[in-house]
């Protein structure tokens, strides 16, 4: 089937209809196909300045719902699988949910509870996807007690608040502190213990820009491109979650993929993985507890390469950094150009967090790209991402040990050996206009240190570049599937990018 990516958590609100073109064509660059969610809410406040977040003006939600339905239609005659969507959340009292629909022609419904949201899209092709499943219960946390899991196929249990797969787990849920903390009652796993068939992903939760790399992002394994296929897959669970980077993941029990139910018995289990970096260990998890980890850290560095042989390798290029803005408060964005050039360029995968950022003339050859960085949220919206520095890529690149890849950025060109990338990261640093700046700025400054410089100075990071052996894995077992159990997979990479796979569930 075919691995199709997307961000199913982009909320965009009523002051940034505006910008729905720029939303759209940026998710156009960047993902498969794109499940907006309409963010119909707003803060108000009491006669006595008590902050409180209710719905928009019932007019403003109708007239978006309308340029929502517009822009989808169009896009779709287009050729882009786009979905219509919006957030629910409520009374509260059982976890906030983004509805999806199928086709272009659904009313936004806004019941107080989620058995009532349930019932008003009987017979309508929609799902409800829960996320930050594992704040408090009742405070907007899951109430897995109400949960339809054909309404609701799977949850998002990461995303730009952290991780609602459990509370054991190290990525907490703390940049939401108002929300918080996390809590075990409410968490995915609970819902699995529940007996529910209920799959997993990960998506930004972003109010900004849709598809914040570092937020995390969803796929789906479909039999093809269509919105019809897609949705196939996505209520067959068929889908998994990653925090940042993108793998390519094969998950099976006796032939049936991901999100499956089979027959009980004695079944085999496979996976492969194809990762952005190392990878360190998959975890395979049979009820939520740890059935069998294996591990692929020391299994591949100390395969010499054979003389003349040649390589893929993987390595990833990050742009940012640069002045601080209390020093200099008005270098705030910066833009970017360069180029990459290499043996054979396999595949390059876009790292990006904010609006701004544009690859062209791939060739199997290199490539080029503008990027822009910001020292500061792009809108400065209050449910914006956390500072963003970076934008970048991952390259994918073949060739000889001895053989060279070129890297220009801003006029300023490196060459590394494939042997070089493989040694270390390394940092790039625009020294010399750091130091330019800081004399325009300060006139001559004498010290002992070259923090001034150092830490206002534009960077380009190298991540060191790993081969194929070690971005790639695969395994199998026997597994026992006893009647209503379930099997999932945790991917861990070096770089602590994380994951999570939709569990094949054994009938009950």
């Amino acid at each position: 089937m075919k691995k199709l990516w997307t961000d199913l958590h982009s909320n965009i609100h009523h002051n940034q209809m505006g910008e729905l073109d720029r939303w759209v064509e940026h998710a156009r660059q960047v993902l498969d196909f794109w499940p907006i969610a309409y963010y119909p809410f707003q803060m108000t406040r009491t006669e006595t300045g008590a902050a409180l977040e209710d719905l928009c003006p019932a007019e403003e939600i109708a007239a978006d719902w309308e340029l929502v339905r517009e822009k989808t239609r169009q896009v779709n005659a287009e050729g882009y699988p786009m979905f219509m969507g919006y957030e629910w959340q409520g009374s509260g009292l059982d976890g906030d949910h983004n509805v999806f629909f199928l086709d272009n022609d659904a009313v936004m419904e806004h019941p107080m509870r989620y058995e009532e949201l349930r019932q008003a899209y009987q017979g309508v092709e929609a799902i409800a996807i829960p996320h930050h499943v594992a704040y408090q219960l009742r405070s907007r946390g899951k109430n897995w007690s109400t949960h339809d899991e054909e309404f609701s196929p799977f949850a998002e249990i990461f995303s730009s608040h952290g991780c609602s797969e459990n509370d054991t787990g190290p990525i907490e849920m703390e940049r939401h502190l108002h929300m918080g903390p996390r809590t075990g009652e409410t968490c995915y796993e609970r819902g699995l213990e529940l007996g529910l068939h209920v799959g997993c992903i990960a998506s930004g939760d972003n109010h900004s820009v849709p598809a914040v790399y570092d937020h995390g992002s969803m796929c789906v394994l479909a039999e093809d491109c269509t919105k019809q296929a897609i949705w196939e897959g996505m209520r067959a669970r068929r889908v998994y979650g990653v925090s940042r980077s993108r793998m390519d993941i094969d998950f099976t029990i006796g032939g049936y993929p991901m999100g499956s139910v089979v027959p009980a018995g004695r079944h085999q289990l496979r996976f492969s993985v194809k990762a952005a970096d190392a990878i360190d260990r998959v975890e395979i998890l049979k009820d939520n507890i740890l059935d069998e980890m294996a591990v692929h850290s020391g299994t591949w560095e100390r395969r010499p390469a054979a003389a003349g042989e040649t390589l893929r390798v993987k390595f990833a290029v990050e742009f940012g950094w640069g002045p601080n803005p209390r020093t200099y408060p008005d270098m705030l964005v910066r833009e970017w150009d360069g180029s990459l050039e290499a043996p054979r360029l396999v595949s390059v995968e876009r790292a990006w967090n904010s609006f701004g950022q544009r690859l062209y003339d791939v060739t199997d050859q290199g490539c080029r790209f503008h990027m822009t960085t910001y020292m500061s949220t792009t809108t400065g919206h209050w449910m914006g991402p956390s500072t963003v520095v970076k934008e970048g890529f991952v390259f994918e690149v073949e060739g000889k040990r001895e053989d060279c890849v070129q890297l220009t950025v801003d006029g300023h060109t490196h060459r590394f050996t494939i042997a070089q990338l493989m040694e270390t990261s390394r940092i790039l640093a625009q020294y010399e206009e750091s130091v330019e700046l800081a004399q325009k700025a300060f006139g001559p400054v004498e010290h002992y240190r070259d923090d001034l410089y150092w830490h206002n100075a534009y960077k380009t990071r190298l991540r060191q570049a790993v081969p194929e052996s070690a971005y790639t894995m695969e395994f199998e077992k026997r597994v026992d599937m006893e009647p209503g159990c379930q099997y999932r997979l945790r991917v861990w990479l070096k770089s602590g990018d994380t994951a999570w796979v939709s569990p094949i569930f054994a009938q009950r």
